[in-house]
């Protein structure tokens, strides 16, 4: 399966707010990611639904600015917003929780009729984590995400200090990405809009475990993300060394530019990260109305 696009951030806008929605594509987001889960009430879900459909009618597609996922709701409901706003120009669904292959091969039959449309279930129970190598090979999955807020509710867990109790978790998620060829999983947004220092540090946590990008729920956690997740110009001049004097040696035993043996997995992480690097896309007002719980 072919990797999908690399993302350094996806941004959560509530899909019953059309003034967020109109603001949403200019705040810097390399995707946004309309919600009509958990950010909307069971009395508005059916509202909201019409509210994202005329929205994407009306929305100007351009082609350098964030792709657009749709979080749907689970089971039939879920159903009902892909039928809804299938053929819309969105990139994909966000399927909430996922508990089975068998959950998401109905939702993947329900895309016949646009083949570019791609699937990203969110794992959000101890269920969904131990089926997560069997739904990565389900048709349309192109990457997988947790859903933690829902899953330390279904393990009884508290986190602590580095948060060692979703160690494993996350990287079994990890793990389950890579051996199906999927691109790499997101990281979790961090809820607390207020402190950035921490959102950094945890951002980098789950970078060193293998993540790549982060989901935010504030405009303001996008510059933070986007630090930790674009390499610097050293870091990708570097790269494009290693691999160029990697090639002249017809892969033979080389050294780098420190003296140091090099092998092909050192190249093979050098040329992940040239592929992976995603064009960045400028952060525009990202923090303009400062930080608050709204999303958008």
């Amino acid at each position: 399966m072919t990797r999908a696009a690399a993302l350094r951030s996806a941004l959560y806008v509530p899909g019953d707010r059309p003034d967020m929605l109109a603001k949403a594509p200019s705040r810097g987001a390399d995707a946004l990611i309309v919600d009509l889960e958990d950010a909307v009430p069971p009395a508005g879900k059916d509202r909201a639904r019409s509210t994202v459909a005329a929205w994407l009618a009306g929305r100007k597609t351009d082609p350098a600015g964030p792709a657009v996922w749709v979080r749907v709701n689970s089971g039939e409901r879920g159903h009902d917003d892909v039928r809804a706003l299938l053929g819309r120009g969105v990139t994909g669904f966000f399927v909430a929780k996922a508990e089975s292959a068998e959950d998401i091969d109905a939702v993947a039959r329900l895309l016949a009729d646009d083949p570019s449309a791609a699937l990203c279930p969110v794992l959000e129970s101890a269920a969904a984590v131990l089926a997560a190598p069997r739904i990565a090979g389900c048709p349309r999955v192109t990457r997988l995400q947790l859903g933690e807020a829902d899953l330390r509710a279904d393990l009884g867990v508290s986190l602590g200090p580095g948060e060692p109790e979703l160690l494993w978790a996350r990287s079994h998620v990890v793990l389950a990405s890579a051996a199906a060829g999927l691109a790499p999983p997101m990281a979790p947004a961090g809820t607390d809009v207020h402190d950035l220092a921490a959102l950094k540090a945890g951002t980098e946590a789950f970078k060193r475990l293998g993540f790549r990008g982060r989901t935010c729920v504030h405009p303001a956690q996008l510059p933070v993300v986007h630090e930790v997740f674009t390499p610097t110009p050293d870091e990708l001049a570097r790269a494009r060394d290693l691999v160029s004097r990697f090639e002249s040696a017809h892969g033979g035993a080389m050294l780098d530019e420190g003296g140091r043996m090099v092998d092909e997995a050192v190249v093979r992480r050098a040329r992940r990260l040239l592929s992976e690097t995603p064009v960045p896309v400028l952060d525009r007002g990202a923090t303009e109305d400062g930080p608050s719980p709204s999303g958008a």
